[in-house]
């Protein structure tokens, strides 16, 4: 009999006791996931800002608006054509870089049997595709910053690295700002495409690439829990905010322009 929401009797923890079944493994998914982005998030933010820069400094139009476009282009690939791409580069056989090291009198490395090097590709793979596309934002807001404070810097001797440093990069300091605050938010997700799509069911990369959204994924399919993976997700959402809210506290306690709330 269908007892709705306020007659049935009430869960209350029930869907989180899968966490306490195997400690280990939700440990071991719960730092991944957090290693990984900040990982994603420290490179990715770096490069973003980097590439964006330069372009800025292009002067011919024609080719910032290629360079614009190449950039950007991988953002559009699907992760399964991404996961594809990264097979052929690293199959243990026939991959493009197996082949590479061979050339070199090195021995080829099996890359999908060792989760130690699978960080560093994961963050390879995470920067190539969105990278051009995050530096749209930080290009948007350098082309805001006031043109005179370069002419005026340009007159005082000032050259182009420093230009950049010391006016773009704090021109743009208060959008960098916000959008970590905003990719912090979503520090206890893992990128469930690009983790699935690339790693796959390969148990033996599990150790350093099994995120929260894979592991749940699992276990939902395994056990058919709806209720367990919506718990997961609440809980993904409140520690979310937890850390949106204390980074936005330290942000808002040295600059309160540049905090969100």
């Amino acid at each position: 009999m269908d007892l709705g929401i306020f007659g049935s009797p009430f869960n209350g923890l029930n869907n989180f006791k899968f966490l306490t079944v195997d400690t280990l493994s939700v440990l071991r998914v719960v730092f991944n996931t957090l290693f990984l982005n900040v990982l994603f998030i420290g490179i990715g933010t770096a490069l973003a800002v980097m590439t964006a820069v330069l372009i800025n400094e292009i002067r011919l139009v024609w080719f910032k608006k290629i360079s614009q476009s190449l950039v950007i282009l991988p953002n559009f690939i699907s992760w399964v054509i991404v996961a594809v791409f990264a097979y052929n580069f690293l199959n243990t056989d026939f991959g493009i870089v197996n082949n590479w090291l061979k050339n070199l009198g090195l021995e080829g490395v099996s890359w999908y049997n060792q989760a130690g090097y699978w960080p560093a590709i994961l963050v390879l793979l995470y920067s190539w595709k969105s990278v051009g596309f995050n530096s749209i934002i930080y290009l948007a807001a350098i082309t805001g910053i006031d043109q005179e404070q370069y002419e005026s810097a340009a007159l005082d001797g000032a050259n182009k690295f420093r230009q950049i440093w010391h006016i773009t990069i704090p021109g743009i300091s208060k959008t960098i700002i916000i959008l970590l605050l905003l990719a912090i938010g979503r520090i206890f997700y893992g990128d469930f495409g690009m983790i699935y799509g690339l790693v796959g069911d390969n148990s033996l990369l599990f150790s350093t690439t099994d995120v929260i959204d894979t592991y749940v994924f699992r276990a939902l399919r395994t056990l058919n829990d709806v209720g367990m993976s919506s718990a997961i997700g609440l809980l993904q959402s409140v520690i979310g905010f937890l850390f949106v809210y204390t980074a936005n506290a330290v942000v808002r306690k040295y600059d309160k322009d540049a905090a969100l709330f």
